[in-house]
């Protein structure tokens, strides 16, 4: 598998837009609270965010989001001012989140996000956190 670039154009934007698409950060319908089929396969992703990303909230609702998913990992704004992401669990599970990522709360606009696969760790983070490294 290789990284995924995923660049929003306008009309990304004008269908982020509204309580249905998340941009709220909780009443996304089931999103925070859907978890992924049993037996899927375990997958591992590293995500840099781009945008208007950082002092909106992003950290808290991935946070929230990672969750209500189900899934490991973590988070952390990048000096650049970027968000860095580490998710683990299974397939459709990081598939959810990645596309929460593609989205974010309200108050963030998501240019871009770069999602490059990584090897499953066997020990999985068991909780989402937030690292406030800077």
């Amino acid at each position: 598998m290789t990284g995924v670039t995923v660049t929003k154009t306008a009309k990304d934007t004008e269908a982020g837009k509204g309580a249905a698409s998340g941009r709220d950060g909780a009443s996304r319908k089931g999103a925070a609270t859907e978890t992924a089929d049993g037996g899927d396969d375990e997958i591992r992703m590293h995500v840099i965010v781009t945008g208007l990303v950082q002092g909106v909230g992003f950290r808290y609702f991935t946070v929230m989001q990672a969750r209500g998913i189900g899934v490991g990992g973590w988070v952390r704004n990048l000096n650049d001012g970027s968000v860095e992401v580490e998710v683990q669990g299974g397939r459709l599970a990081v598939a959810k989140l990645l596309s929460w990522l593609k989205v974010g709360p309200k108050w963030a606009h998501v240019e871009s996000i770069d999602a490059r696969p990584l090897p499953p760790i066997p020990s999985r983070h068991d909780r989402f956190r937030v690292f406030n490294e800077r």
